[in-house]
């Protein structure tokens, strides 16, 4: 029904690959987030990297601010296996000791990174490896050539100017973020930047706020720059566990028809007919879905009035009654139980509804 509608025809991009993941040139849209974890802790960063990646992270970034940084950089890519990004600020030789540490890509800040020759000294290195570099630039740390313009237009100004030197320089693998906490300077700049040029644009608020309130702003830009087409590669950023990052991207692209490798659950608001505590029952489906990767729709329903009728859209479904709960499955009623054993039958019936679907789709 809403194809050719939304979202709409992607731009076309260069295809720049991280490691494995392909970023851009059609390539689906890519999720990545940021450790909170010491970089030198090599254990919680670790451990904190294969809990991202079990979510559903396709692309981890961690801060490298010293030597020691980057030395324990190496060692967590190594225990990995994982294609990890290095965050790197002020310093070329903190880029080339990740670089020979194993980033898969650096991200490098043209605001806070200076000199002519050292660019182009990492650019060949990176060439050379076949490492691609991220141009991050961010509203508030904006090099002092830029002031007097627009914010939309510096940031855009700023990003391509960099992007020149390291084409200049032999490096063609080039992923341009341009980030603002404000909703409305970042979609003009992404707009304006997607016009300009054909890089892959990782797309992004910076300081976005926290779990509740940044996914919404994050939802506000990036919904508005997807559905036009625009982004190759997505980040939440929030005052918020990590994983959190992920399971917003996801579900935004889930929402946009970007991604469909992520379960769709969706629940009724309760009104006085609801017999159930669908909040809760919704947020347990969620967390014993949240690693499953397949375009499944899930629909909790409070009540089965409406419930049975609702949930004939999804593949499984509840509807919740004071002593009788129905359990659906591709739309028809599936079985009715007492509702104290609604969740181990739904259960039941989600792992091996999962495990059919997997073994149909290893035999198409």
């Amino acid at each position: 029904m809403t194809d050719g509608v939304f979202p709409a025809k992607r731009r076309i991009s260069r295809k720049v690959f991280v490691g494995g993941v392909a970023i851009g040139g059609g390539a689906p849209v890519s999720v990545q987030s940021m450790l909170n974890t010491k970089t030198t802790d090599v254990e919680a960063s670790v451990m904190q990297a294969k809990r991202l990646a079990d979510a559903g992270a396709d692309l981890i970034r961690l801060a490298v601010p010293d030597e020691a940084s980057a030395e324990a950089f190496g060692v967590i890519a190594a225990r990995t296996g994982l294609p990890l990004i290095a965050d790197i600020h002020y310093s070329y030789r903190l880029a080339r000791l990740a670089l020979d540490a194993g980033a898969a890509k650096i991200r490098m800040n043209p605001g806070n990174m200076h000199g002519e020759e050292e660019l182009r000294d990492l650019a060949l290195r990176m060439a050379d490896r076949g490492v691609p570099v991220r141009v991050g630039v961010n509203g508030g740390s904006l090099s002092s050539e830029y002031a007097g313009m627009k914010e939309e237009d510096a940031l855009v100004a700023s990003a391509l100017d960099c992007a020149e030197k390291f084409e200049r320089a032999g490096l063609k693998d080039i992923v341009i973020a341009l980030k603002h906490s404000d909703v409305r300077v970042l979609v003009a700049a992404n707009r304006a930047l997607a016009a300009a040029c054909d890089y892959p644009l990782h797309l992004g608020l910076t300081e976005a706020g926290t779990a509740k309130s940044g996914a919404l702003k994050s939802a506000a830009a990036l919904g508005v720059l997807l559905g036009e087409g625009i982004g190759d590669t997505v980040r939440i950023s929030l005052s918020a566990p990590p994983e959190e990052e992920v399971y917003a991207a996801r579900r935004l692209l889930c929402s946009l028809g970007l991604r469909s490798d992520t379960v769709d659950v969706v629940s009724c608001p309760t009104c006085a007919r609801t017999e159930i505590d669908v909040a809760a029952l919704a947020e347990a489906v969620e967390r014993a879905t949240a690693n499953i990767r397949l375009p499944l729709k899930i629909a909790v329903m409070g009540c089965p009035l409406n419930g049975i009728g609702e949930g004939k859209h999804a593949d499984l479904g509840v509807a919740g009654g004071k002593e009788k709960s129905v359990i659906m499955k591709d739309g028809e009623i599936f079985e009715t139980v007492p509702s104290e054993l609604l969740m181990p039958h739904f259960m039941a019936l989600l792992d091996e509804y999962v495990a059919n679907y997997s073994r149909k789709s290893q035999n198409v």
